[in-house]
């Protein structure tokens, strides 16, 4: 039995200090897990850059943010598609000139289920292109501020790493063959993972030991992440879901990403999430990776391709 290190109840934001002086910038804040962890932040005195899609979801998000929480808090958006990468490469360049270092970057937007093969404006499967390439170049391109900052990298995975086919399709990333929106989504989560784990060795590689990058998941939220991407079926399977006790609050959701965020001492050889039932509720702390997750051959290959296809090298 795993026995959580936070106690019985598990990490809670109530172990967040005073946050005066940091930064954080966030993806997917106008709604579910993104929205919850800004405001926790926010509430704590930090400062939030806001990175999404649609600039007016944006700016009503603020809204409610400042209503909630007083006029007083620091948080500006900025528009950044994550299945674009020049939208990206845009947005990235705009935080560079906005704020002078990065406590943490939290890349929590997703899309999920697509019910039909698509593809980006890059030429990717769209949730391969989304959640794993657009998260590739803005993670290396901020990288610098991060670094100046002693920061972290949080990604926000999922289980879904551990379905479908449990690696890399090198030789068909994109699906033409046997697409299922179940087997992209869950192997571009699991690219979203290993990534993390691939760089933990090149920073430890080249001696920059003071940047940390974590991997977690918020377990089964009660979020729109289906609702906005998943065909019909899909979301009426997780409509009813959401009134399961198997699933909780995005609020609870927000958890994982904010202890990884926060935490001094984290271990960042870890996976964290939810630890109860299938570890889609429960208290939030470390638990079980599968191996598959951390196959360094796969990485490594994942990465150079990465690199390749992105054009975007990392500067460690």
């Amino acid at each position: 039995m795993n026995t959580n290190k936070f106690g019985k109840k598990g990490w809670t934001p109530d172990r967040i200090g005073n946050l005066n002086g940091r930064t954080y910038v966030i993806t997917g804040t106008t709604s579910g897990t993104g929205f919850e962890a800004t405001k926790i932040v926010l509430s704590k005195g930090a400062k939030v850059v806001m990175l999404n899609r649609n600039p007016k979801k944006a700016k009503d998000t603020i809204k409610i943010l400042k209503q909630e929480l007083g006029n007083q808090i620091d948080v500006r958006a900025i528009k950044m598609d994550l299945a674009a990468q020049d939208s990206v490469k845009k947005a990235a360049e705009e935080v560079l000139k906005t704020v002078p270092k990065i406590d943490a970057l939290i890349c929590n937007a997703a899309i999920a289920q697509v019910p039909k093969q698509t593809r980006t404006v890059d030429g990717w499967e769209s949730q391969m292109g989304t959640n794993y390439y657009g998260n590739f170049t803005l993670q290396a391109l901020l990288y610098p501020l991060i670094e100046k900052s002693k920061g972290r990298i949080v990604t926000v995975g999922s289980m879904g790493y551990d379905m479908g086919i449990k690696t890399i399709k090198f030789d068909d990333l994109n699906w033409d063959k046997d697409y299922t929106p179940n087997n992209a989504y869950s192997q571009s989560k699991l690219a979203q993972i290993m990534s993390m784990y691939e760089l933990q060795d090149r920073l430890k590689e080249s001696g920059k030991t003071d940047v940390k990058a974590y991997a977690c998941h918020p377990g089964s939220s009660r979020t729109n992440l289906i609702s906005t991407s998943g065909s019909f079926m899909m979301k009426l399977i997780f409509g009813m879901m959401k009134l399961s006790p198997l699933t909780q609050s995005a609020e609870k959701g927000a958890y994982p990403q904010l202890m990884c965020a926060t935490e001094p001492n984290l271990d960042q050889k870890e996976f964290y999430g939810p630890t109860g039932r299938s570890n889609w509720v429960g208290p939030v702390g470390a638990h079980k990776l599968e191996p598959h997750a951390k196959d360094k051959a796969v990485a490594k290959r994942l990465w150079e391709l990465s690199e390749k296809e992105t054009g975007v090298k990392w500067n460690i």
